[in-house]
């Protein structure tokens, strides 16, 4: 009879750990979820930009790149619905140009200057685009009892350039 509520005392004591593991696993698969949901949309907007013609890169507010972020953010050209993911919006997200240089076979920043790879002026075109969230996207995590500061998600993207 000593034995009747052992049972009962053990599982009190184990489901507070049971359900900490399993609010764990939850918050695991957000994250992870969130993660690639902004890498599905650098590279959409990479390969949108990668196969357009006459973009700007070294203009920040070229109207191509401006209506290419509207459109993988919120799904509309102009920017007027509500971010696709809360709180992305498109100053969060970076777009630079690389290429590969001759004498040494590595990848670099591009210069947006004449023998760089400002196109406008007469410049080569990039053989590649970086697009990057490089301030990272803030996830807090929701574990309750457990104070965590937010983690911040920095997915980048490289994609080779097509649109000359």
């Amino acid at each position: 009879m000593k034995r009747r509520g052992t049972t009962t005392l053990e599982t009190a004591m184990f489901l507070p750990l049971l359900l900490l593991l399993f609010m764990g696993m939850v918050e695991v698969g957000r994250v992870t979820y969130t993660y690639f949901t902004l890498h599905k949309m650098l590279y959409s907007l990479g390969r949108l930009l990668g196969t357009q013609q006459g973009v700007n890169f070294c203009d920040d507010a070229d109207a191509t790149v401006e209506t290419a972020k509207n459109l993988v953010l919120t799904g509309t050209i102009d920017g007027s619905a509500g971010p696709l993911v809360a709180n992305l919006t498109p100053d969060l997200v970076q777009v630079s140009i690389e290429r590969r240089n001759a004498d040494s076979g590595e990848l670099e920043n591009c210069d947006c200057a004449v023998p760089g790879c400002d196109v406008v002026n007469g410049g080569l075109a990039p053989d590649y685009l970086v697009i990057a969230i490089p301030d990272g996207y803030q996830v807090q995590l929701r574990i309750p009892y457990v104070m965590l500061a937010p983690l911040p998600l920095k997915p980048q993207i490289r994609v080779p350039y097509g649109g000359t």
